[in-house]
Formats: structure tokens, C-alpha cells, sequence
């Protein structure tokens, strides 16, 4: 449930500030007659994320195990692409973005079509990976919860719904002024986090992909601590539904994770620093008097 609240409310916030960027613009340009194709599109956007979010589950449900594993195999390495992507582009363009949307919007100004599909691909995009992450992690927890006997329940959705609702709830207050957060922040953290349940996800489809003989490996364990781990406890509860952990993960999962979180995790916390670290003015000729900074 944890990890999907997190995705749900990264995923849904990156979508409520897009909304509110384009309707915050149009209001002050005063084009409040298009507001109603920002929310056509926005409203064709949900509807096809949560009709494909539907086709997953009932196409899932009709394959045999075999093309079960299958799917959720590839779809769990389609989900780690797209947290990866999702994670190094908006850390990246949470300052420029704006701009983009509102040049996009101008060069449409004269055109109902235009502004529809400019807010329904900023918010489908969301609402396509949000679909094929949230159906590879719950799959991927109430899987390992199947086969290890733990009891499977709605809480992943539940998860879910909650976060989106959570930063739609966010984003109003931001677009409406009562709510400051600082962004850059925001977006590092989760970022460092949706890493881990990244590499947890994709873990658990290398697995699915030993299962069915794919991959090679298969009862190959890197470590057994089903012993003393107790995986019906808070901490276990917690780290299988958070980041996919299990007691007895096999060597190509292990090696998967490591080859995966390490250099990626590194990357991307490299990339933070540099963006927090400060710019520092170039040094003036010398006999030139020195300028005063400004911010």
C-alpha cells in the first residue's frame, strides 16, 4: 500500500501541477473559454489510463500461468523504464516545464483540438505509466503474497487511489496559493525512493521470467533467511509491499537489483547535488571593478 500511495501521489502530483500550470495560464491570459478543452482532455487522459488499467487486470486474468508470467514479466520491466524515465525528467524539468506548457498553449491559442490534445498527452503520459507501474507492483506483491502464503488484499489499490487523491487535494491548494512546498525536494526524495521500489519491480519480474524457464536460475538462491525472517510482521509486511522484498531471492535477482539501484541511485543523487549546489559568479578581469550578485 505504501509503495503505491507513494506512486499515486508522484505521479498524480507531476499531473496536478501540469493542470493547474495550464489553467493558472489561461485565467490570466484571459482565455477562460478555453478552460472547458483543458478539462476535455484531461478527462479523455483519465479515462483511457483507467481503461487500460482495466485491460491489464482482465487480460491477465484470462492467460494461462505461463503467458501470465510472461506479461507481468515484460510489463514489470516496462514499469522500471518508465519510473526511471519518470524520475530523471521531472527532477530535471520541474523548472522549465511552465514555460514549455504556456509556449505550447500560445502556438495552439487558436485552436479548440489544439489545447485538448496539449492536456490530454501532459496528463495521459502520467496516466499511462501510472497504470503499467501500480499494475506491475501490486502484481508483483500479491504475487509473492500467493506464493508465500501471505494474505492478499485491495490495500495496493487502495494505496493508490489515496495518493492520487492525496496530490489532487495538493495541487489545488498550490494553484489556489494556500500551499508552498519546495519541489525540488519533494522530487528528490521520492525520486531516491521510487529507485528502490524500482529495483524491487524489477526483481520480481526476473523472477516471473525464471519462473517459466525464460531465464535460467530458477531455486538458485542468493541467501535463505526464511528462518528467522518473519515475513508476517510489520517489517515484513512492510518491505515486500514497499520494495519487493523476499527471504530467499534467487542470485539473478539479486544481481539484477544491485547492477540496477547502485549506479542508477548514484546517478540520480549525483545529478540532485549538483542541481542544489550553488552557481558561482565568474571571476572578473582583473583592474575591472567587481560587480554586485545578484539572486
Amino acid at each position: 500500500m505504501l509503495s503505491n500511495f507513494l506512486i499515486g501521489l508522484r505521479e498524480g502530483l507531476e499531473a496536478a501541477l501540469v493542470v493547474s500550470i495550464l489553467v493558472a495560464y489561461l485565467v490570466k491570459s484571459e482565455r477562460r473559454s478555453q478552460l472547458k478543452w483543458i478539462w476535455l482532455g484531461v478527462g479523455i487522459a483519465v479515462a483511457l489510463s483507467v481503461g487500460f488499467t482495466l485491460y491489464l487486470g482482465f487480460q491477465s486474468r484470462a492467460l494461462d500461468f505461463r503467458s501470465k508470467e510472461l506479461l507481468g514479466g515484460t510489463m514489470s520491466i516496462i514499469a522500471v523504464v518508465f519510473v526511471t524515465w519518470m524520475v530523471f525528467w521531472m527532477a530535471g524539468a520541474a523548472k522549465s516545464i511552465a514555460g514549455e506548457l504556456r509556449g505550447k498553449l500560445d502556438a495552439a491559442a487558436d485552436s479548440w483540438l489544439g489545447v485538448t490534445i496539449i492536456a490530454f498527452l501532459a496528463v495521459g503520459r502520467e496516466g499511462m505509466e501510472t497504470a503499467a507501474i501500480l499494475w506491475a507492483n501490486t502484481r508483483d506483491a500479491t504475487g509473492r503474497d500467493k506464493a508465500e502464503g501471505f494474505q492478499t488484499t485491495s490495500t495496493p489499490l487502495i494505496g493508490a487511489l489515496l495518493g492520487i487523491a492525496t496530490a489532487v487535494v495538493i495541487g489545488y491548494l498550490i494553484y489556489r496559493g494556500a500551499l508552498t512546498i519546495n519541489l525540488s525536494k519533494f522530487f528528490t526524495w521520492t525520486g531516491a525512493l521510487l529507485v528502490l521500489v524500482a529495483g524491487g519491480v524489477l526483481a520480481y519480474g526476473i523472477h516471473d521470467f525464471q519462473e517459466i524457464d525464460v531465464l535460467p536460475g530458477y531455486g538458485n538462491h542468493l541467501f535463505d533467511i526464511s528462518g528467522w525472517y518473519d515475513a508476517g510482521s510489520w517489517y515484513g509486511t512492510l518491505l515486500a509491499g514497499m520494495f519487493n522484498f523476499t527471504p530467499t531471492p534467487t542470485v539473478l535477482e539479486g544481481l539484477a537489483w544491485i547492477l540496477y539501484v547502485v549506479p542508477v541511485m548514484t546517478i540520480f543523487l549525483l545529478r540532485a547535488r549538483g542541481r542544489r549546489r550553488p552557481q558561482q559568479p565568474a571571476p572578473a578581469p582583473a583592474g575591472s571593478p567587481q560587480k554586485e550578485a545578484t539572486s
